[in-house]
């Protein structure tokens, strides 16, 4: 658990990231502590079914398996050989000091690091469409999630919607598990998506599996759409209203819609160890500040999606980069670190020419009725929350405060960006002048039984 230069260092999350800064930091002779919400390692995207579960690698993870399999079997190696401390279904919930606290399945757990680096990951962007609040209308990445550990799909006639390449994937993986999907309704018009091609050629094969996968879709898939509502009744959304790229309306019959605009890095823990935030304008919204190692502060370092949104290739070298970053600042041999930056580099051209071929909606977000509810947790529709700005300031914590908007389950990580653009609006000002909500722990909810009792 202690380095051999006698320094503790803390993993928070064990998906690509997280698994290649153990490995490196193992190679260095340190048995880091590894703290990861799954049941097994792998993240998200390679996220591992239960046991017994007959679906193959293949068709669970696509041209991808091999890739996830080989991640697997490391971290497993890692921890039937006890160089690693894994603490596996344990949520780090509030940081300060050298003082981690996690909830595990034993309760309150504290962890104290003398260095530590976040691999939190990523979730689901999400805009508010009319009717999202339903029953029945899902992220994109919690239908992925029931079809990859469990096997079924959300919906007997499924409506997805949203942009970026999660969107063609989970279509796709639905597609190819037998679900019925009615319809793929695409925000980004074809010309922003060819636009953002020349820089996507960074990885050609990506690409190329972008294009086979998009041509499974067929007509299902329709692009430069704009989403007008989710009807719905007591059981959930009936219909998805929307008008196609030459203006015409639709309505399409489903029992599920399923909604995502790429995702948003996960930073809440990284805001309470005391990093610095940007707002970046590619990916349309606020990111850690950095150097290119991942050194995020004194004795701090970030990796994966939960620093730049480049996928599990990037994520892999970014863990990489931050587990150097990590021994070079020990005093420690380490591995050259060129090779990963070049990669890194061209990693980071393909992820932002995605994000201008699949821009963030933000003319449609701003533009919602005002009895859209724009926070699903407490209830606040875009309406309250723009009157908000009218009598309280154009400052996000402020509107929170008075609105409500962020205050629910998911500490705004769900609103805090249509929020951002309704304000704005509203007050005629830059989105990034809008501020950025401050985090407050515990970054997810608990049994509060659990947490007063000491581990």
């Amino acid at each position: 658990m202690t380095a051999v230069s006698g320094e503790k260092v803390v993993i928070v999350g064990a998906g690509p990231a997280g698994i290649r800064a153990a490995e490196i930091l193992v190679q260095a002779g340190i048995r880091p502590v590894v703290i990861d919400e799954g049941l097994k390692g792998g993240g998200q995207i390679y996220r591992r079914p239960p046991e017994g579960f007959t679906r193959s690698p293949q068709q669970l993870y696509g041209s991808e398996a091999h890739k996830a399999v080989a991640l697997h079997s490391l971290f497993d190696r890692m921890v039937a050989a006890g160089v690693i401390d894994y603490h596996p279904q344990s949520s780090v919930l509030s940081t300060a000091g050298n003082l981690l606290q996690a909830l595990t399945p034993a309760g309150r757990k504290d962890f104290t690091y003398h260095r530590l680096i976040l691999a939190t990951g990523a979730m689901d962007r999400l805009a508010p469409v009319p009717g999202w609040q339903a029953p029945g209308v899902y992220s994109l990445g919690a239908t992925q999630i029931a079809l990859k550990a469990q096997g079924i799909a959300l919906g007997g006639q499924i409506v997805l919607a949203g942009s970026g390449p999660l969107l063609t994937l989970v279509a796709t993986q639905l597609l190819k598990a037998g679900a019925n999907i009615a319809a793929i309704l695409d925000t980004s018009s074809l010309h922003s998506q060819i636009c953002g091609l020349p820089g996507m050629l960074a990885r050609p094969g990506l690409v190329l599996r972008g294009f086979l996968m998009r041509a499974k879709l067929g007509r299902l898939y329709h692009a430069g759409v704009t989403l007008e509502r989710i009807e719905s009744d007591e059981r959930g959304p009936v219909a998805m209203h929307w008008r196609d790229a030459r203006g015409k309306s639709h309505v399409t019959a489903c029992d599920m819609v399923g909604l995502g605009w790429h995702l948003r890095a996960e930073t809440q823990l990284a805001g309470l160890a005391g990093c610095m935030f940007d707002y970046d304008e590619g990916w349309s919204q606020w990111l850690p500040r950095t150097d290119r190692m991942g050194r995020a502060g004194e004795r701090l370092y970030l990796a994966g999606d939960g620093l730049r949104i480049l996928g599990a290739d990037g994520a892999e070298v970014a863990g990489r980069l931050a587990a150097i970053a990590c021994l070079q600042d020990m005093g420690l041999p380490s591995p050259d670190a060129h090779s990963d930056l070049r990669r890194l580099d061209r990693f980071e051209r393909f992820a932002r020419s995605m994000a201008r071929a699949f821009p963030w909606p933000r003319a449609i977000v701003r533009a919602v009725p005002d009895e859209t509810v724009v926070c699903r947790c407490e209830g606040v529709t875009a309406g309250q929350l723009r009157e908000s700005v009218v009598y309280g300031g154009a400052e996000a914590n402020r509107v929170k405060s008075l609105a409500r908007v962020g205050m629910g389950r998911c500490q705004g990580r769900y609103c805090q960006l249509a929020g951002a653009e309704l304000i704005a609006e509203k007050a005629v000002i830059k989105t990034c002048d809008a501020g950025r909500l401050r985090e407050q722990a515990p970054v997810r909810p608990l049994p509060i039984g659990d947490w007063v009792r000491d581990a």
